[in-house]
């Protein structure tokens, strides 16, 4: 890879760290309050959830931008990490984070739906004389 590009996608990816950083200091939004009414309760509850959802998709992100940059600094960045292919260019454009290219994302994807849908183990079976 140029290395002009090499420091556009570093400045974009600084830039990005800079951003995302920022509002992993939300923590405020995950407190618990007490309220005296159902719905509210129901209401901060929800709140509350996609509050998380939130700052673990900031964090994770976070870690993939950190990720990048660490591959710029050592000259792997633009190189798939699972194939060792090339990542084409229009990808690391929409996805400067991207760690692997679109073929081997597409199978981390499908590994990762398979994985969170196995079931977590069988029912414990009961011990003789229980």
């Amino acid at each position: 890879m140029v290395h002009t590009d090499l420091q556009g996608f570093k400045g974009i990816l600084e830039s990005m760290l800079g951003s995302i950083e920022q509002p992993l200091r939300r923590r405020e939004e995950i407190a618990i309050e007490n309220a005296p009414d159902t719905i509210d309760r129901v209401q901060q509850a929800a709140e509350r959830e996609l509050a998380i959802c939130q700052i673990e998709s900031d964090f994770s992100r976070l870690q993939s931008i950190r990720m990048a940059l660490e591959r710029i600094e050592d000259g792997s960045y633009g190189t798939c990490i699972r194939c060792e292919n090339d990542i084409s260019p229009k990808r690391l454009q929409a996805i400067p984070w991207a760690a692997c290219c679109v073929r081997c994302q597409d199978i981390a994807d499908k590994e990762r739906v398979e994985r969170d849908h196995e079931p977590t183990g069988q029912l414990a079976q009961p011990r003789d004389g229980a």
